[in-house]
């Protein structure tokens, strides 16, 4: 991940302005950006190309991909394709929701701890490093399994809070890198506060490496919400696309040759996940001059 580069803040006009002109020549972040939005195109307007519920039982079940059931069916005859577009939904609501917690649980405590320093620059390490060595599958494995019922969100929610640690530890490391810089000492000279400085002088000079800690938050928080929908401890109320693949294996698709069923899942949670980190990697090549592909 790029790390700060200057030392006096450029004028964002002109700082955007470079930026776009390499992002739109950048092939990975373009391709990364393409594929996820348009699986979020589909996930926010596929379900008005479907009339059928997700967990709605049909007529029609194991039928291959067809006109009438673009997905094939379940073998209870559920549409896979109405399955698909509301699991894509819900995948984008865990990650944005987990995502979004832990990173801004991690600025919180990265930037307080790295701009003042001191006893409670220590007492937030000791915190974070202790969250971090707990075994957070784990912790989410007991939760999940004790409550009654779970929604999209809520999984969202204990990701997000067990998710953020190691976002806390990289900011606080770039704000000591900070915090010593002229401009901050001209901030802090003329009475701007705490929060103002972290605010006003350090945040807007970190931008591009929180926007890229949130895509890596955003990312992890769907592959651990797939992994316990897996292992059937996903939401109790909807669908998910991990909710679809523990669906698939609990019924036999596999072995009933209903390749249908877990394929699409499969491949949406790995292109989401793939394209997040190839446009992570362009953004880095943006952001980056020594990356920068001219």
């Amino acid at each position: 991940m790029t790390t700060i580069q200057e030392a006096v803040p450029r004028e964002p006009a002109a700082v955007r302005r470079e930026a776009l002109h390499f992002a739109v020549r950048n092939g990975k972040l373009m391709t990364g950006l393409v594929i996820v939005l348009a699986l979020l195109l589909l996930g926010l307007f596929g379900p008005l190309l479907t009339g059928a519920a997700p967990n709605e039982y049909g007529p029609q079940p194991m039928s291959p991909p067809s006109g009438a059931h673009w997905l094939g069916t379940t073998t209870f005859g559920q549409d896979i394709f109405a399955q698909f577009v509301h699991g894509l939904r819900s995948t984008f609501v865990v990650g944005v929701v987990g995502g979004g917690i832990a990173a801004v649980i991690g600025m919180v405590v990265g930037f307080v701890a790295g701009y003042r320093g001191g006893i409670l620059d220590e007492v937030l390490n000791m915190l974070t490093n202790v969250i971090l060595v707990i075994p957070t599958l784990a912790v989410l494995l007991i939760i999940n399994a004790y409550l009654g019922i779970r929604s999209v969100a809520v999984q969202g929610l204990f990701i997000g809070l067990t998710q953020w640690p190691w976002a806390a530890r990289a900011i606080r490391a770039q704000t000591f890198s900070l915090r010593t810089r002229e401009f901050v000492d001209l901030a802090r000279m003329s009475g701007s506060g705490t929060g103002r400085i972290i605010a006003r002088e350090i945040a807007p000079n970190m931008s591009s490496y929180l926007f890229m800690t949130f895509i890596l938050l955003f990312g992890g928080s769907v592959l651990i919400a797939s992994s316990l929908d897996f292992i059937g401890l996903g939401p109790t109320e909807g669908v998910s696309l991990g909710l679809m693949l523990q669906n698939a294996n609990q019924w036999s698709a596999l072995q009933l040759g209903m390749w249908w069923w877990f394929v699409p899942p499969g491949a949406a949670i790995t292109a989401i996940v793939g394209a997040l980190y190839v446009a992570n990697v362009g953004l880095d090549e943006v952001f980056n001059p020594k990356l920068r592909e001219t």
